[in-house]
């Protein structure tokens, strides 16, 4: 096998071991009249209604698990995704919306799932779904913000390079569902969430802006990420005036941790990037590369990152695997079309030698990178022979049509999952003889 053709089967291992409905089945199952979720259960004779709710691009495996778990026992549901990731459904409704960028649909949505967790009473059962892509999947702004208004400023947070807990510290704060908004609307029922985490460390009020998690952070908060970002200038002013707002206490705050309302609320971690790093390692033990985990928490600026690690990958002996799993982030300058993958894939490409015989893929779980439709790429000291096209397409951020040309783009479709990206750098075996 072909290094290229090793890290395919590594990086296919590890989308295998992402696999949604085996996470939710582990963690959702009956006993007798009992539903079991961790050390919480149910007595389902005592429940008038079990609801499910959700949101997220693994959102239709996660409802098609949780059907095959409880059938004719969900009473309603409604859980929203995005375009081309839904799936057929029994009695959980799914709908479909815009993202990265929150659109019109999205917001119907939210509205929907509102409506549905204030519709809950003290005998219910509301079960909540979450995946990575759920926040920009449901905007619900306040007023009198607007779905235009708030789609400038996460287009403006998204080119500076914004973290994730950057983008949801501010976006909470301008919405009335998300940082746990959900779970208090859906007050006096009990609330289970089922997360898959697409966020290092697993923070519960990071994953898609956490609807049934306690916010820790502020207005103020808020506020010193558009500042330091150096977007606050460039804001809507109705943003800007309902921050400033929530900083002086005029608009409520989120609840915070120590609201009793969670008290109510169970949540549970099914999975995370560790599970496809953990394969992927075990993928490449298999094919005969010795697997070197460097981390599971990878961050940074793509192209950075990228000459890092194709430094350090120089030093990996023969037939050996260097695996990161995480999620950079690019600050967009440029006016071309692609993802953090991608723009770490064709730096990588341009960091190598001529005599390297260094593989890298770098590729995203969920099946999307950025606004295209690769996951990623996969690239060797041959995808910038052309190196002064490849110089020109880093700098304005068009890594897709770069790569797309080279013929080095992973392209796996909507993968109903979302567990970070995975990061391969593969030294081949020293030649037979």
């Amino acid at each position: 096998m072909s290094p290229r053709d090793a890290a395919t089967a590594i990086w296919q291992a590890a989308l295998s071991a992402g696999a949604v409905e085996p996470m939710v089945r582990r963690a959702l199952r009956i006993e007798g009249t009992r539903l079991v979720a961790g050390a919480r259960t149910w007595d389902l004779e005592r429940l008038r209604r079990v609801v499910v709710l959700g949101c997220g691009k693994a959102g239709a495996a996660m409802a098609r698990a949780v059907e095959g778990t409880l059938g004719d026992r969900v009473t309603e549901g409604f859980v929203v995704v995005k375009d081309g990731y839904g799936g057929p459904t029994r009695r959980i409704r799914l709908a479909e919306a815009g993202h990265p960028v929150p659109d019109a649909r999205g917001q119907r949505a939210a509205q929907r799932l509102l409506e549905l967790a204030r519709g809950a009473a003290a005998d219910d059962l509301v079960i909540v779904l979450i995946s990575g892509g759920g926040s920009a999947l449901t905007p619900a702004p306040a007023p009198p913000i607007t779905l235009e208004e708030k789609q400038a400023t996460t287009r403006l947070l998204l080119e500076a390079g914004a973290t994730i807990n950057e983008l949801n510290a501010v976006r909470k704060h301008l919405s009335l569902l998300k940082g746990g908004q959900l779970a208090r609307a859906a007050m006096p029922a009990e609330v289970l969430t089922l997360v898959l985490s697409d966020v290092i460390g697993d923070p519960l009020d990071v994953i898609a802006s956490g609807p049934t998690a306690p916010d820790p952070s502020t207005f103020a908060d808020a506020l010193g990420v558009l500042a330091g970002r150096g977007l606050r200038d460039r804001l809507p002013p109705s943003i800007l005036a309902h921050l400033e707002a929530g900083r002086r206490g005029e608009v409520a705050e989120t609840p915070k941790p120590e609201d009793p309302l969670f008290g109510r609320v169970t949540s549970l971690v099914i999975g995370n990037n560790a599970l496809v790093v953990d394969a992927a390692a075990a993928r490449a033990r298999q094919l005969g590369y010795e697997p070197q985990v460097l981390t599971r928490e990878l961050q940074g600026e793509a192209r950075v990152v990228a000459r890092d690690l194709v430094a350090r990958a120089r030093r990996l002996p023969p037939a050996a695997c260097l695996i990161a799993g995480g999620e950079t982030t690019v600050t967009v300058r440029g006016r071309g079309r692609g993802g953090r993958c991608q723009e770490f894939a064709l730096a990588a490409a341009l960091a190598l030698r001529k005599d390297d015989d260094l593989v890298v893929l770098a590729g995203g779980t969920d099946g999307t990178d950025g606004p295209t439709d690769a996951a990623g790429a996969v690239v060797d000291a041959t995808t910038a022979a052309g190196e002064h096209d490849a110089q020109r397409a880093l700098a304005d951020n068009d890594a897709h049509s770069y790569l797309a040309a080279a013929g080095d783009l992973l392209v796996t479709g909507p993968t109903q999952t979302n567990l970070l990206d995975v990061y391969l750098l593969l030294r081949p075996p020293l030649p037979a003889g």
